[in-house]
């Protein structure tokens, strides 16, 4: 319950922080800067150069109809993918649909789906993890993609019930289970043979990702903490909790699971400090939610951390840094950037 609420959460946040200049005057954490560590350089934005999805060029023609096995067990026939509604708590379903070629039929989205391509799209998630079955309803779709982090259960069976073919995909948000969505969405939308090119090309981005971490630097202990100031919310991330295999990937230690931490737990002071970040990571608006790096510095234990010490904060924009989507490649570049451009000095 505690991951489902953190999710839910977090797509409810939508801002961006600017990050500051390093001393030298050159951009923190931009890409070639080649500055020497500094121990006070300031918050670092990880932010993408291109926020957007990139769709196959050219778009698939769709062959139909598919017949799949959704993952609740179900055989779902779909006939028609003129109008697609893709949701989820994370946004990713919705990036593999318009990444696939297909954004163009795509009538409504979640409140996590914020990249530009979707953001004038109708939401049909108001309460942020809750379809809204009357708004569903209203755009007529002839398929909807979702998973089980997205519910209730009674308005998809609602949706079944209206004749509307509902395929549900696997809920497991890691870099790994990406190409599997990928496929499951491809097969889903008659679209297979664009699936097996879109993985291709994730995958290669994330093989470049991984190579984008600079060679021999020391691995950073990084913090993951989400923040809601304004409802007194405060976890820290571990073991499981998708922030891990995000810090990883970018050539760092996650300091929440060295510490024996599972998914998120409430953030002590004690904790925290047990934890030792060099980094402490968190969402874009979470961080302007507790009044920016200086209301972050306030909380129990930030100050007396490494991190908090030199002022190492790196914030990712919410809609990318746990979505899980064919942006994965580039949100890795990007924190690996953000990470490895400034360490305290040894």
């Amino acid at each position: 319950m505690i991951r489902r609420a953190v999710v839910v959460l977090a797509v409810l946040l939508v801002g961006l922080v600017a990050g500051c200049a390093n001393p030298t005057g050159s951009p923190a954490g931009g890409a070639g800067s080649g500055a020497a560590p500094t121990a006070d350089c300031g918050p670092v934005t990880a932010a993408l150069t291109d926020p957007d999805v990139t769709p196959l060029d050219p778009a698939p023609t769709p062959l139909l109809p598919a017949t799949v096995t959704s993952a609740d067990g179900r055989t779902v026939t779909v006939t028609d993918v003129g109008r697609i509604l893709p949701v989820n708590l994370y946004g990713s379903i919705a990036e593999l649909v318009f990444s696939l070629g297909l954004g163009g039929n795509v009538v409504g989205r979640d409140t996590s789906t914020t990249f530009p391509a979707a953001a004038g799209l109708p939401v049909v998630t108001p309460a942020g993890h809750d379809l809204a079955a009357e708004a569903v309803l209203a755009l007529n779709p002839t398929v909807v993609l979702a998973d089980r982090s997205i519910g209730p259960p009674e308005v998809l069976n609602q949706l079944r019930a209206a004749g509307i073919p509902v395929v549900l995909i696997e809920a497991e948000q890691t870099l790994a289970a990406v190409p599997a969505h990928i496929r499951a969405v491809a097969a889903a939308l008659g679209v297979t043979t664009a699936g097996e090119r879109l993985v291709t090309r994730v995958e290669a981005e994330l093989a470049e990702a991984a190579r984008s971490v600079p060679a021999g630097a020391p691995a950073p202990r990084i913090a993951f903490l989400y923040l809601r100031g304004t409802a007194g919310v405060y976890l820290i991330g571990g073991k499981g909790a998708g922030s891990d295999a995000m810090i990883v990937a970018a050539g760092g230690v996650d300091a929440g699971s060295a510490v024996g931490l599972a998914k998120f737990r409430p953030l002590t002071s004690e904790g925290l400090i047990n934890a030792a970040p060099d980094v402490i990571l968190v969402m874009s608006s979470g961080l302007a939610s507790v009044g920016g790096v200086d209301g972050l510095l306030k909380l129990p234990g930030v100050g007396q951390t490494p991190a908090g010490q030199h002022r190492r904060i790196v914030d990712v924009d919410d809609g990318v840094l746990l979505a899980f989507g064919t942006r994965s490649g580039r949100v890795v570049q990007a924190l690996a950037r953000a990470v490895h451009s400034c360490r305290p000095a040894s």
